[in-house]
């Protein structure tokens, strides 16, 4: 079975290039067989460039080492920007020279400096100065182009990666888990991980988890559905990730709070536009959970330069986070709408509830809770007078001692779901749906 075995390469403790390297110290190390993990990957690169240490430090072969070095770079330059998506106007650049008034021991001969120019900038620093990431990056590619080419496989190479990537932001994750799909069209790669970038959402049957369990031991399975919270979060995480990133498909997306707002404006959008009235027409509804979280969707979905229109509760006070957004120009003040707009111009308080009769959401309420209230039923004249009627539904239950959720209120998204059957065009007075056919209006024109 031997000669038929595959070699495999481990890597664990990913090597680091140094930005200066001293050539006779190096030398002298790999003599010593004291070579340290930035030795090995500078040894790496020398085999990359076709030159060895003899030659560089040899004033003979200084021009044809400068040449060579100059070639690799231009070869390394291409090959990691290639999949470094994150800045792509850098150059990798190399020199040789010595310097007798630099600190030991890169006063003594010559030394490999390795330098990154900025081509915007029209600068270089030294490569270690670089970020961290990118250090990690490069040192990667050249650490294993170079393992590569000292080990006879035929292609027949299986690569064990122990936590690659972790020096590295989500973005430049994905970057690397590109050079490892590329990778992979030629050797056989395992890797672990516990970040959800580093899980490709478009090849989970690749995933395997790994798991000690207690009286059972190691178990590598494809089976989640025993699996600890612990070992699939990274899978829910990417899988989270990637549902979020192909959720704001639309041009146009309309912010509300929750889902009770989504499922309620489609079906109203969808009763008017049945009789050619005004709708959603080709903008989306977003729930982003809350009043608070709208500040964070409006920053992150106007950064992809999509039209955004937010709609919103209304409570007595506007709302400070919707008031500097609209101050800093992130969204302008027509497409930062409320409900109490399409209300009389007294209402200064407003929820999406407050656009439908009351009768009919008392109704849905008595009819979605019926099992909870025990033959109790709610009536409009029991509501007190605050604006909205949500929080006067809260304030019956508070005084009727009746808990429907631990926190207090109930769930509206359940009321709005027994409300939408009452919803219909012949069940609503004209005024009625002349609210919403005003509220989509300007949605529309907003956008």
């Amino acid at each position: 079975m031997s000669p038929a075995m595959p070699k495999f390469l481990y890597f664990d403790d990913y090597k680091l290039l140094e930005g200066k390297i001293n050539l006779p110290s190096l030398q002298q190390r790999q003599s010593a067989g004291q070579l340290t993990d930035a030795d090995e990957t500078a040894l790496g690169l020398l085999e990359l460039a076709g030159t060895s240490l003899k030659d560089l430090i040899s004033d003979e072969g200084y021009e044809t080492a400068k040449a060579e070095l100059e070639a690799i770079g231009l070869d390394i330059t291409q090959k990691v920007f290639d999949f470094w998506k994150q800045n792509q106007d850098l150059d990798v650049e190399f020199d040789l020279k010595a310097d007798s008034k630099d600190a030991p021991p890169y006063n003594n001969g010559v030394n490999l400096y390795i330098r990154i120019k900025n081509r915007r900038h029209g600068v270089t620093v030294p490569f270690d100065q670089r970020s961290k990431g990118f250090i990690w990056f490069f040192s990667f590619l050249v650490w294993f182009d170079a393992v590569k080419s000292r080990v006879n496989t035929n292609n027949d190479l299986i690569l064990l990666l122990d936590e690659p990537g972790l020096n590295l932001h989500a973005l430049a994750q994905a970057d690397f888990l590109a050079y490892i799909r590329e990778l992979s069209e030629q050797h056989q790669i395992i890797y672990t991980t516990h970040s959800p970038f580093m899980v490709d959402s478009a090849y989970l049957e690749d995933v395997r988890v790994v798991e000690d369990r207690v009286k059972e031991g190691t178990k590598i399975t494809r089976e989640l559905a025993g699996s600890s919270d612990e070992s699939v979060f990274p899978l829910q995480a990417a899988l989270g990730y990637s549902i979020a990133q192909n959720l704001f498909i639309a041009k146009k997306n309309l912010l509300v709070e929750g889902p009770a707002d989504l499922i309620l404006l489609q079906h109203m959008g969808s009763v008017l536009e049945a009789n050619g009235k005004q709708g959603l027409n080709d903008a989306i509804l977003v729930p982003v959970g809350g009043l608070d979280k709208l500040a964070t969707f409006v920053a992150l979905l106007g950064a992809n330069k999509l039209k955004i229109a937010v709609l919103h509760d209304r409570a007595s006070t506007p709302h400070q986070k919707l008031e500097d957004l609209i101050r800093q120009r992130l969204i302008e003040r027509k497409r930062v709408l409320d409900f109490s707009m399409f209300l009389d111009e007294s209402a200064n308080e407003a929820d999406i509830e407050d656009l439908l009769p009351s009768e009919l959401y008392i109704d849905a309420f008595n009819a979605s809770y019926a099992k909870e209230l025990k033959g109790k039923t709610l009536t409009v004249e029991e509501l007190g007078d605050h604006p909205r009627i949500v929080e006067r539904i809260n304030k019956w239950l508070k005084q009727n001692g009746i808990t429907l959720l631990k926190d207090g209120g109930f769930n509206h998204y359940r009321v709005a779901q027994a409300a939408l059957p009452m919803l219909t065009s012949e069940s609503l007075k004209p005024e009625e749906l002349a609210i919403f056919d005003k509220l989509f209006k300007r949605v529309s024109d907003a956008f």
